[in-house]
């Protein structure tokens, strides 16, 4: 599948928390770094996710904010 959005990070998943209608996906994307998100739990049914799975952490956003 080709996407859009520029911000793909590939990893593999380490923890699946689902929810009564959100879960929570946590994604190693190396060096560390660990990103998570939130997506319907009936998402994750419908891809199948579980732990060990490889997959992409697409990052769609509008505004980026910076704090010092």
């Amino acid at each position: 599948m080709k996407l859009s959005a520029r911000n793909q990070l590939p990893g593999k998943v380490t923890e699946v928390h689902k929810g009564p209608t959100t879960a929570r996906i946590k994604i190693d994307i190396g060096g560390g770094v660990v990103v998570t998100a939130s997506i319907t739990t009936e998402a994750v049914d419908d891809l199948g996710l579980k732990v060990g799975d490889q997959v992409h952490a697409v990052i769609k956003a509008s505004d980026v904010m910076v704090a010092k």
